[in-house]
C-alpha cells in the first residue's frame, strides 16, 4: 500500500510533469501529514449509479458570507443537475489551510476550494492586477472587470498549473486593523508589524506606505495578533469580525486600498474527469450563485461594522488620498511585464 501511495502521488498522472520537480518536492513535503487521511477518507469524486458528488473545502466559517454563496452554489448544482451532481463542504479549515487545499487540488485529491485572488499570484503574475492598491474606482467598477472579458481571462490563465477558476466571489475592500493606535495617514504604518497575505503585491504596497510586512497563515493570526507577533493586519469587515481579532485589534481604520476579490477554483483533473452535462451544472451554479453571494455580502459590511463597534473597536474613516498617492509608484514597477501592465490600461478603461 505505501508503494502505491507513493507511484500514485510521485509519479502521478502525465499532467502532474507540466509543473517543475523541485515544486512538487516541496508541496508533498508539505501534504505528508494530510495524504494517508485523504487515501483512506476522501476522494475528491464519488460516483455511484445516479450521482456524482464532489468535495469542496475551505477555511471559513458557517456564517461567512462567501461560505454562504457556495453554500447556495451547492443547493442549486443539486437542483439543476436533479440530485445527479451534489456538492459535499468542509468549511472552517477541516482539510487543510488555504494553501494545503489549493495543492490537493493540483494533485487531484480535492475537487474545489475557495481563495483569495492573491494566492494566485504565487502560479500567474496575471492575478497581481487584482491586488493593486486603488485599481478599482469603485464596487461597480470591479464587478464589470470581473463579470467580463478580463475577468474571464484572468480565470483561464492558471489552467497551465491544473488550477480552473469558475468564478470571482466578492471580498469587499480591505483596510488597515490595529492594536494600539488608529491609521489616519500611511506615517502612521511606521514601525507597525502589518500581517499580509502571501502575495508580493500585498508586501510591496505595506513596505511602500511605511509599515512591516509579514505574511502569516489566515488560521495563525489571532494568535500572532495576541501574542505581539504582529500589531496589525489588514482584511475587509466581515472577515474582521468573523474571525473576532476585533477582541484583539480596537482600531479598524476604513481606508479601502485594495479590493481583492475571492476565486472559486476546481482541480483541473478533476473538472476534465466530469463530462460536458455535469461541467454545464456546476458552471452555471457557480455562476448563479455569484450574484446572492454580493447581495449577502454587502448586508454583511453593513452588520459587522455594527457588531465590532458595539464591542468597543473605534472606526476611523481616513482620507484616502494621501494613501492613494504613496502607493501611486507601484504601477510603475509593471512597465517591464507587458501581459500585466496591458491589464491595468484595460482595467482602466472599464471605469
Amino acid at each position: 500500500m505505501t508503494e502505491r501511495i507513493h507511484q500514485h502521488f510521485h509519479n502521478g498522472p502525465i499532467l502532474l510533469n507540466r509543473i517543475p520537480n523541485d515544486y512538487k518536492h516541496n508541496v508533498m513535503k508539505r501534504l505528508a501529514p494530510l495524504i494517508l487521511i485523504f487515501i483512506f477518507s476522501l476522494y475528491s469524486c464519488r460516483n455511484t449509479d445516479d450521482t456524482t458528488t464532489i468535495k469542496l473545502a475551505h477555511g471559513l466559517d458557517l456564517s461567512h458570507p462567501v461560505h454562504k454563496g457556495m453554500a447556495y452554489m451547492a443547493q442549486r448544482c443539486e437542483e439543476i443537475s436533479g440530485g445527479k451532481l451534489r456538492l459535499q463542504i468542509y468549511p472552517s479549515g477541516q482539510l487543510g489551510s488555504e494553501q494545503q487545499c489549493l495543492e490537493l487540488l493540483q494533485i487531484g485529491s480535492l475537487a474545489l476550494t475557495k481563495v483569495s485572488s492573491s494566492v494566485l499570484e504565487s502560479f500567474t503574475d496575471n492575478f497581481r492586477v487584482l491586488g493593486l492598491p486603488y485599481i478599482f474606482k469603485s464596487t461597480d467598477h470591479a464587478f464589470r472587470v470581473l463579470d467580463g472579458p478580463i475577468g474571464k481571462d484572468l480565470l483561464a490563465s492558471s489552467e497551465p498549473f491544473l488550477i480552473k477558476g469558475l468564478c470571482f466571489y466578492d471580498a469587499g475592500s480591505r483596510s488597515f486593523y490595529t492594536i494600539n493606535r488608529p491609521i489616519n495617514h500611511p506615517d502612521d504604518l511606521n514601525g507597525l508589524k502589518i500581517r499580509v497575505q502571501k502575495s508580493i503585491v500585498a508586501v510591496q504596497l505595506v513596505k511602500t506606505m511605511g509599515g512591516s510586512p509579514t505574511p502569516i497563515d489566515w488560521g495563525e493570526l489571532y494568535t500572532a495578533l495576541q501574542s505581539g507577533v504582529v500589531d496589525g493586519a489588514e482584511n475587509n469587515p466581515p472577515s474582521f469580525y468573523t474571525s473576532r481579532h476585533y477582541e484583539v485589534c480596537k482600531y479598524y481604520s476604513i481606508n479601502e486600498h485594495s479590493m481583492v476579490p475571492d476565486v472559486l477554483v476546481i482541480s483541473l483533473m478533476v473538472w476534465n474527469k466530469l463530462t460536458d452535462e455535469q461541467k454545464k451544472w456546476l458552471q452555471q451554479a457557480a455562476d448563479e450563485s455569484v450574484p446572492v453571494q454580493r447581495e449577502l455580502w454587502a448586508e454583511s459590511v453593513r452588520e459587522s461594522l455594527k457588531a465590532v463597534e458595539k464591542a468597543g473597536t473605534i472606526i476611523n474613516y481616513p482620507d484616502k488620498e494621501p494613501f492613494a498617492e504613496k502607493v501611486a509608484g507601484i504601477y510603475e514597477l509593471f512597465k517591464s511585464q507587458p501581459v500585466v501592465y496591458d491589464l491595468i490600461q484595460r482595467i482602466k478603461e472599464e471605469e
